[in-house]
């Protein structure tokens, strides 16, 4: 099952990727308590971690909503054929990710807005594609989201040091600055209403922008939290940050109350790049969290 549907939302899961991304944990969440991997093991192979291997495997994923009448993405991957140098996994891809959406029951025009929760690389790809020698917008139709505290931080011009260093290399160049010279882009502060149920917050710390997406539909709620999580062990473990964020205090705190609002409403908490079942329930477990069930979404069989 590729869809669910919440309240009068339908949700489709579109993959790009889904395999290792070349650390291991005590790299990519190097404040993880060590045992955590162990004690989990059993629930995080094969779809979050190789046991043979130990490195992290991660999806890179658009979630497809289909809201009052509206085609919605939420963050848009890698992309193909773009320039990575400092970012080698990501650099070049070549993959069928907008068949896949075809698949999906979506054109290129079709799409209204595009959500990116923040602009890392592997959130804002399909922004563009190569027309020819020229980077254009995908969704020629669509009005792009993107926080204004991200935009600025990216932007080269404003000079920002980031704990990716070069990580983030061309990607403003490529998959930002070309929808915002089309006039394309909103870029939001503090909250963006997008209909009455799907609503932008603001939550940073992975990055001075990253934000979440809040669903209510009905009796059902989800939370579309980015990169707040890589892995299940970050809800187990809600003080466990990637290495990827900039504030890692800040980030800590922000996971702690986006996690309890889930818990405290019953709400699917649905990260970027969850392999598995994609998404997941979480209850209060004293200081820490604890899952409670899985989406009903199937898990990817293979990797690439």
């Amino acid at each position: 099952m590729n869809t669910i549907t919440l309240g009068d939302v339908t949700l489709t899961r579109v993959r790009e990727y889904f395999g290792p991304v070349e650390m291991t944990p005590e790299t990519f969440f190097p404040d993880s308590p060590a045992k955590a991997w162990e004690e989990h093991r059993a629930m995080l192979v094969p779809d979050f971690l190789d046991d043979g291997t130990r490195i992290v495997n991660s999806a890179i994923q658009t979630w497809l909503l289909r809201s009052e009448g509206r085609t919605i993405l939420v963050d848009t991957g890698v992309g193909n054929h773009k320039e990575r140098p400092y970012a080698p996994v990501w650099s070049r891809m070549d993959t069928g990710f907008l068949d896949d959406l075809a698949r999906a029951g979506v054109r290129f025009e079709d799409v209204d807005i595009v959500v990116n929760t923040h602009l890392h690389i592997d959130h804002v790809g399909w922004n563009t594609y190569l027309d020819g020698r020229t980077w254009v917008p995908t969704f020629p139709n669509a009005t792009y989201l993107m926080p204004k505290d991200d935009f600025d931080f990216w932007n080269p011009e404003n000079g920002h040091r980031s704990v990716l260093g070069r990580g983030n290399q061309n990607v403003f160049e490529d998959s930002v600055a070309p929808v915002h010279r089309a006039g394309q882009t909103v870029l939001w502060e503090d909250s963006h209403q997008i209909d009455a149920g799907l609503r932008l917050e603001s939550a940073p710390g992975h990055t001075p922008g990253s934000s979440v997406l809040t669903l209510t539909s009905g009796t059902d709620r989800a939370v579309f939290v980015g990169d707040l999580l890589h892995s299940p062990v970050q809800i187990l473990e809600p003080d466990s940050n990637s290495c990827f964020c900039e504030d890692p205090a800040q980030a800590r705190a922000t996971r702690r109350k986006v996690l309890g609002w889930a818990a405290d409403n019953n709400a699917l908490v649905v990260p970027a790049h969850l392999g598995g079942h994609g998404a997941a329930q979480v209850v209060r477990d004293g200081g820490r969290f604890a899952i409670k069930g899985w989406a009903p979404f199937a898990p990817y069989t293979e990797q690439g």
